[in-house]
């Protein structure tokens, strides 16, 4: 028997946990088709930032932040914008028109912390035709004057303004800074979001020695970086009632099934498919089925949190007894390079 890879994600059924996550993948329509195509079992657009939304129709001509809103990559892997215009209309009008492209979910995505006209386009959003809507709290607190305290209460506020009244399920990406993840997870959950995405990545600008500027430098996203949002899928899983994503760093079947061992529903991937074409799509499923046959399993599902803290009986492996052991892993012997 063939194992099978059904999940769900936000209460909405899906062939399988690989989605396509927010990118330059998403701008073009055509895209949209060539990714189901290729078999991802879902979509999440490009985010619309909420300096877009309160500019309209003002917006800038080309979106400044073009493609940083879920992976880091080299430019020349980005696909031009050329003429397509970046304000909500047309947002809203790729929404309408993905829709009817494809069969597959699409999740609309949005970017910022503040509330402002957020709760009436979350709306349109939904009148347009999206699945969903993930709300990205991408956000650099650069003010010394203002405590941790009041920016959590200040994105819980703007998750439940958000949610009220929205028919379409909501999820939160989360910001791998904040002071307590665990307690906010509980709290987004609280305030309407239907799952979490784990973790935004935060882009960091470089210094050009030649030209004497700060210059931004996108860089594709590592396997490695999926250990973060890995652990704290794990710890999460089973005490807060919203459905688990893992966003960062996963670009192999065996990351996807880790993700759910950890006790996620689904995860997202950009920067593979950029890298080595749409066609991984295909043979990471056939990995995933492979191992799920020889190791015996029937489905997916058999396997969501049998690793998390909360069914693994290892909940020093998540928290500060890893953090010794990892310490004291490296034994004399073992391999050590130095570059010269």
């Amino acid at each position: 028997m063939v194992p099978q890879l059904e999940t769900s994600w936000l209460g909405i059924p899906l062939a399988h946990p690989v989605l396509a996550s927010a990118g330059p993948l998403t701008h073009e329509l055509a895209n949209f088709r060539r990714l189901e195509d290729a078999g991802v079992a879902a979509i999440v657009m490009h985010s619309l930032s909420e300096e877009q939304i309160t500019r309209a129709p003002h917006a800038v001509h080309h979106y400044s932040e073009y493609g940083s809103q879920s992976f880091g990559d080299p430019l020349s892997y980005v696909p031009e914008l050329q003429d397509h215009g970046t304000g909500p209309d047309t947002y809203l009008s790729l929404i309408s028109a993905a829709k009817k492209a494809v069969s597959i979910p699409v999740i609309a995505s949005l970017s910022g912390t503040t509330a402002g006209s957020w709760r009436q386009f979350a709306r349109e959003i939904e009148q347009a035709g999206a699945d969903a809507l993930e709300l990205n709290l991408y956000h650099v607190p650069t003010d010394p004057d203002v405590p941790g305290s009041e920016l959590e209460s200040r994105y819980v506020s703007v998750v439940r303004d958000v949610s009220q009244g929205l028919r379409v399920p909501l999820a939160v990406k989360l910001s791998p800074f904040l002071t307590a993840p665990a307690h906010m997870a509980t709290e987004f959950a609280h305030a309407g979001a239907r799952g979490l995405v784990l973790f935004n990545r935060f882009y960091q600008p470089d210094i050009d020695l030649d030209h004497l500027t700060v210059q931004p430098r996108l860089v594709l996203s590592t396997p490695g970086e999926m250990r973060l949002p890995l652990r704290w899928v794990a710890i999460l899983y089973g005490r807060v009632a919203a459905d688990l994503a893992i966003t960062s760093g996963v670009h192999t079947a065996e990351d996807v099934l880790k993700a759910i061992l950890a006790g996620a529903h689904v995860t997202m991937m950009t920067s593979e498919l950029l890298q080595h074409g749409l066609g991984r799509v295909g043979q990471i499923l056939d990995s995933m089925h492979g191992w799920l046959a020889e190791k015996g399993y029937a489905s997916v599902a058999q396997l969501r949190g049998a690793l998390s803290q909360h069914h693994s009986g290892a909940g020093e492996a998540f928290e500060r007894a890893n953090y010794l052991a990892t310490l004291q892993s490296w034994r004399p012997g073992s391999e050590l390079r130095v570059e010269s």
